[in-house]
């Protein structure tokens, strides 16, 4: 999967708040993830990421 910041991805799990789409808001050996639903940002490593991403959507 190609990943590019401003890319909205739905990760398996889902956030306290419901929501399970995440912006990236930043790429490299981690990511950074800001949720849809609460806006809460989060620090991930990229093999976490690539490991429970079930559909990456594009901006228009």
């Amino acid at each position: 999967m190609d990943y590019q910041v401003g890319d909205v991805v739905k990760l398996k799990k889902k956030h306290p708040c419901g929501s399970d789409e995440w912006l990236i808001m930043r790429i490299g050996a981690d990511f950074r993830l800001k949720c849809l639903g609460c806006g809460h940002q989060i620090m991930i490593p990229r093999p976490l990421v690539v490991k429970n991403s079930k559909e990456i959507r594009k901006p228009d």
